[in-house]
């Protein structure tokens, strides 16, 4: 009597920009440079950058931020977030066949750009929702808000029984994009790209027989009290006044640091006991003699087998050299970093929709069965790393609406 009700994923549906908004890695060199926004020594650095990036020559941008003039305008960015947000839900409604006035909570995430009204009116407007919605509209938090979103809505479906919840994850490119000549605020703009997904969750018993997938767990972890991480991702301006978003040199570091005190809490609520009992016997030993794991060279920190937890990975797809170091400290597979890094290729970096698609990549190839189980983890400004975890009520056959459709059997590249 007293657990608490599930949280049922019906279904979600990532946005798919017009294909008048694809660029390949060249076009993006030789659009910025006809803009006349950078000079050619900053051109190089970021051709560089996108040559070892894993991007591939399919990805979106918005046409606004090749223009000569200020790209970062509300207009713009109103005009962006729009698109992308009514897309995704006009295919999310259909496929569900729920009427907008039947959500009773709306959370919407977009870490950058932050109008007045919300992205979250803009959204109740559009559809003409009803009064009495629970509306909540997140900024500011990053890559890693989508799961953030996700717990918000979980807490609110578990207050307000009889419930749909619908989770927006967004961002604006042309807030993020930067136009001076700081090589930490360049890096930005070689790695994102438009994206948009949205996610219809339920509390309703008996919409157990249509849904997908059931919540399992939500694990989030905040690094922000250490100084050196809660500056690695930082929104600023230069020396010239030009505002942009300066990623450290620390940034791998301080990622591999949060992940390590995410998997820590993470670890035993997930893990079968036999790994449970290896990874607290290593950590008990380390706190009893911490002088002996110091000066010992064969006392590292035991790495779990989150292979026998999980069936399926959806790691953030920030960058192919952060998907590289953690497939190595996880000790993960390349069949397991297969989605993450397909999605990098044809999307690129699409901030907090990017466990999205990666769980829409493996639902396109047909690899979700009933009971396998899903690990989406993101990290994000803060800085933070979070986790959701998901199991399959039933197989998940081919959707007939996907960003995937027409070019998921290209993937794995190089097959």
């Amino acid at each position: 009597m007293w657990k608490p009700r599930p949280i049922y994923l019906l279904d979600f549906a990532c946005y798919r920009p017009s294909d008048d908004l694809k660029v390949s890695n060249e076009e993006f060199i030789e659009l910025a440079r006809k803009s006349g926004k950078f000079n050619e020594e900053s051109l190089a650095f970021q051709s560089r950058i996108l040559k070892s990036s894993g991007i591939g020559d399919e990805t979106y941008v918005p046409k606004s931020i090749f223009s000569p003039g200020n790209c970062a305008t509300i207009t713009e960015g109103r005009a962006e977030a729009s698109t992308a947000m009514i897309s995704a839900l006009d295919e999310l409604f259909d496929k569900c066949r729920v009427r907008p006035k039947d959500v009773g909570i709306l959370v919407v995430n977009c870490s950058l750009f932050n109008p007045t009204p919300s992205l979250s009116a803009m959204i109740v407007n559009h559809y003409n929702m009803r009064g009495n919605i629970l509306s909540y509209n997140l900024g500011g938090m990053g890559c890693s808000a989508g799961v953030i979103a996700l717990d918000l809505a979980r807490d609110m479906l578990r207050a307000n029984p009889s419930s749909y919840a619908v989770v927006v994850s967004t961002e604006a490119v042309s807030f993020t994009w930067y136009t001076g000549r700081n090589r930490s605020m360049l890096i930005p703009n070689c790695f994102f790209r438009m994206g948009c997904s949205a996610v219809l969750l339920s509390n309703r018993r008996r919409d157990f027989r249509r849904a997908k997938y059931r919540l399992e767990h939500i694990v989030r972890t905040h690094k922000g009290a250490d100084g050196r991480s809660f500056r690695c991702v930082y929104q600023e301006e230069d020396e010239e006044r030009t505002k942009g978003l300066c990623i450290s040199r620390d940034l791998t570091e301080v990622g591999g640091h949060a992940l390590k005190a995410h998997i820590t809490t993470f670890g035993p609520r997930v893990l079968p006991f036999s790994e449970q009992l290896l990874f607290f016997a290593t950590l008990f030993y380390r706190h009893l003699f911490p002088k002996k794991t110091a000066d010992s060279a064969g006392t590292k920190p035991y790495i779990a087998d989150y292979k026998l937890a999980f069936e399926h990975f959806c790691v953030h797809a920030a960058s192919k050299a952060v998907l590289e170091a953690i497939q190595k400290n996880l000790r993960l597979e390349d069949r397991h970093m297969e989605a993450s890094l397909a999605t990098l290729h044809r999307f690129g970096n699409t901030s907090s929709s990017s466990i999205w698609y990666e769980l829409a990549y493996l639902e396109a190839k047909g690899r979700v069965i009933g009971g396998d189980r899903v690990w989406q983890i993101a990290f994000g400004s803060g800085f933070k790393c979070n986790s959701a975890v998901w199991k399959a009520t039933r197989r998940v056959r081919r959707p007939n609406r996907s960003p995937w459709l027409d070019c998921v059997d290209r993937y794995p590249e190089g097959r």
